[in-house]
């Protein structure tokens, strides 16, 4: 395991990393400008069930989802759920609000910014699931401060959840591998790993939705690790 410190908690305040790439499309466009608007979290008060769906459903919650892939599958298994998903990166955006115009979702609340900072209007012991999937691992050790797996988001994660609640995690990038347990170590107070055997994260389980992100690292040699915690 890497001998790396951790962040001070404190330090992340926000996520990093760039909000656009190559030019949306015209129909893409058009979703963010209609759809988007239409679905988007408020951007004031608590976020709360019943402030986005008017009912007191279990409540998802996927800080940066790519492209929304997963999101928007467990968001219609599970229709009576609510789902919300924070993705700073516009080109993202776009193709999950094609994933939302197609399937029909009216359970999922999108945010396009920092989900740390939405993530904090959230009541404690509020929500059901949170998911992170594959961030960005930030490799070096000088921006080891910019991981989302550190002190600060974790706690905020442990204190979000219900008791019961379950955080997912997926990585295939090895430094991260070796951080995000490592920071996980110290916040076994709050979270259970749900890893009986290797096997149990060398797989998706319990419905888990691999990512198409998830899919190309297997298919270029690389192994991702899929890690569930249940908040104690």
């Amino acid at each position: 395991m890497s001998a790396q410190k951790a962040g001070d908690p404190t330090t992340l305040n926000r996520l990093y990393g760039r909000s656009s790439g190559h030019k949306v499309r015209v129909e893409q466009q058009a979703l963010l400008d209609t759809l988007l608007p239409a679905i988007a979290v408020p951007a004031e008060g608590e976020v709360t069930a019943q402030s986005l769906f008017g009912d007191d459903r279990p409540l998802h919650f996927e800080i940066g989802f790519g492209a929304g892939e997963h999101l928007a599958e467990r968001a219609d298994m599970l229709p009576d759920h609510g789902f919300i998903g924070c993705e700073p990166f516009v080109n993202g955006m776009a193709v999950a609000l094609t994933h939302v115009r197609d399937r029909r979702l009216a359970n999922v609340r999108l945010d396009m910014g920092d989900a740390l900072a939405v993530l904090r209007r959230v009541p404690d012991a509020s929500l059901s699931f949170v998911y992170l999937l594959h961030p960005d691992p930030w490799p070096k050790a000088r921006h080891a401060k910019r991981r989302m797996m550190n002190d600060g988001p974790v706690a905020l994660i442990a204190a979000k959840l219900k008791p019961g609640g379950e955080f997912r995690l997926a990585t295939d990038h090895p430094i991260y591998l070796d951080w995000a347990l490592m920071v996980m170590q110290r916040h076994d107070e709050a979270f259970e790993w749900l890893a009986e055997t290797p096997q149990k994260f060398l797989e998706p389980s319990g419905g888990w939705i691999e990512t198409r992100y998830g899919a190309k690292s297997r298919r270029e040699g690389r192994r991702p690790y899929y890690f569930r915690y249940r908040r104690r």
